[in-house]
């Protein structure tokens, strides 16, 4: 399917984006966001509310000498208020200041509103869009007028609802965006709405919807086949209660599905994406569609074995269109292909039916059993599989741990402790380390201890620390599971140790994280 009409992509993560919980960006964040967005072809960037918060007054002082390549930085604001010349309106006047090209205003389209939250007349309403939009063209600025709780003020009076737009063309805006505000309008009526709006007013329309029904990016969709030329939404889908229309979902469907090229570069989405969970302090999902980590990831023997013949058997898109990358999980449901897959991209020559990947199979099988899993942990699958082959001697070998706490009730505070003694080539190490909790102390302890020998080992940082109860009906005695993520700053790996003893099992994961990174340093791994 392909459609001749051009899409713009509008985004709004800097402004409606952070209304969602959770999320908070410094001026100095919504710079950089704004540089991405601007190097991936957005064509309009919102970037706040003039004059509502310091953080916007100082983004938009910052982005008023920057020198944008693609994008037009967009300032929003509301209409006039009621019984207010405009040019009287300081609010008005704020979005002037901002001295962007593009000016994004809403108003009221749900007689609801005009009559019940603004108090006001329908006639004024209208002048009040009429009046704003008027006033913000005279000045040289491009305008958008979203129209806010269109299709819920559509469907209460439909005439009433599109007089407010009419109004907002009468005063010169140049798109008018429909807005699902509440979020809960059906495909099928958006794209009915949305085509008579078209037909009646021959303007450009653009579509803003927002997810509480999750149908955001359904919506936006079913908006673009009728006609609709812009595309209003936010990165990884941040916004208000359950977020607004998923750009990192919309886009790769303009491209991929419906032929609407939109942007400079689809295969940075990914990029993107992390780039902006990152800035905002977030955890990426890793099941978003596209760009999430398990987007690509197969974990059954029966998918991977026909993936490993055929990609698109079990793939919609080549991961690499929007910079993610097949996964192939290792578990209990695994089978040969799943092993043979992971040994080939970890340059590890294995035959399907040789005793050797039997014998990875069953190992793995056993140990996930046991508690194990390594879909999050491949640094140590890794070294079981080369550990089967004999391919890597461990570069060090636990002897014995000890870890104590002790507690001073008086002043509120405990302290760890712990000790470690290992064997690195026939020596014996010994080292003793405090830490904020048994196993910072067992961590910095065995650190020390290795760092006489293997003095980069200071290179390894922890990035994630999980702890999960593998049988709760076991009470206090259950096995535990501790995954934990580390980094070298070049590479990042996951590692897994279970145990009745969560220090036994958060050793057995740190010991695997450091047996990882010293193989690979000292090229152990062939």
């Amino acid at each position: 399917m392909s459609f001749k009409h051009q899409v713009t992509i509008y985004d709004t993560t800097l402004r409606d984006g952070t209304q969602g919980e959770g999320i908070s960006l410094s001026s100095l964040d919504k710079i950089r966001i704004a540089e991405k967005l601007d190097a991936f072809g957005v064509d309009y960037i919102e970037g706040g509310w003039p004059g509502s918060n310091p953080k916007d007054v100082e983004f938009f002082e910052k982005a008023k000498n920057h020198p944008w390549r693609h994008a037009k930085i967009v300032a929003f604001g509301s209409t006039r208020r009621k019984g207010t010349p405009v040019e009287d309106d300081p609010q008005i006047q704020t979005l002037l200041d901002a001295e962007t090209p593009v000016i994004t205003f809403f108003g009221k389209s749900w007689q609801l509103h005009v009559t019940e939250v603004l108090k006001t007349t329908v006639a004024e309403n209208q002048a009040m869009i009429r009046d704003t939009a008027a006033y913000l063209a005279s000045k040289g600025k491009e305008v958008i007028y979203d129209a806010e709780h269109f299709f819920d003020g559509y469907k209460a009076d439909s005439e009433h609802a599109l007089d407010t737009l009419r109004a907002a063309k009468e005063g010169g805006a140049s798109m008018l965006v429909l807005c699902d505000t509440n979020g809960g309008t059906m495909p099928e009526e958006i794209e009915a709405v949305t085509a008579e709006v078209l037909s009646d007013l021959g303007i450009p329309v653009g579509i803003h919807t927002h997810d509480d029904a999750g149908l955001g990016v359904a919506n936006a969709l079913a908006a673009v086949r009728v006609g609709a030329s812009q595309v209003q939404g936010t990165i990884n889908g941040y916004g208000e209660r359950t977020g607004n229309c998923n750009l990192t979902s919309v886009i790769p469907n303009l491209e991929l599905k419906l032929g609407i090229s939109c942007v400079n570069d689809l295969s940075q989405l990914s990029n993107l994406a992390f780039f902006v969970d990152e800035a905002a302090n977030m955890a990426p999902n890793p099941r978003a569609p596209y760009i999430g980590r398990t987007c690509f990831a197969h974990k059954g023997g029966m998918h991977v074995n026909a993936v490993q013949k055929i990609a698109h058997s079990y793939e919609h898109i080549e991961p690499e269109r929007v910079g993610n990358q097949q996964q192939i999980l290792v578990s209990e449901l695994s089978g040969q292909s799943n092993v043979l897959m992971l040994a080939e991209k970890r340059g590890i020559a294995l035959k399907k039916g040789s005793p050797e990947a039997r014998a990875v199979l069953a190992k793995v099988k056993a140990m996930e059993k046991e508690g194990y899993e390594f879909e999050a942990a491949g640094g140590s699958f890794e070294l079981l599989l080369r550990k089967e082959l004999g391919q890597i001697q461990p570069a060090f070998v636990l002897e014995e741990y000890h870890s104590t706490t002790r507690r001073n009730p008086e002043k509120g505070y405990e302290t760890c402790e712990a000790t470690v003694k290992v064997n690195v080539d026939g020596e014996q190490l010994y080292e003793v380390a405090n830490g904020d909790g048994p196993v910072n102390a067992l961590d910095a302890a065995l650190r020390k201890a290795l760092s006489e020998v293997y003095p980069h080992i200071s290179k390894v940082v922890l990035q994630d620390y999980k702890v999960r109860i593998i049988d709760s009906k076991s009470a206090t005695a259950a096995r535990t599971r501790v995954l934990i993520t580390s980094s070298d700053h070049e590479e990042t790996w996951g590692t897994v140790g279970v145990s009745e003893n969560i220090i036994s099992a958060s050793y057995e994961a740190l010991a695997d994280s450091l047996q990882y990174f010293l193989a690979k340093e000292a090229r152990l791994l062939a």
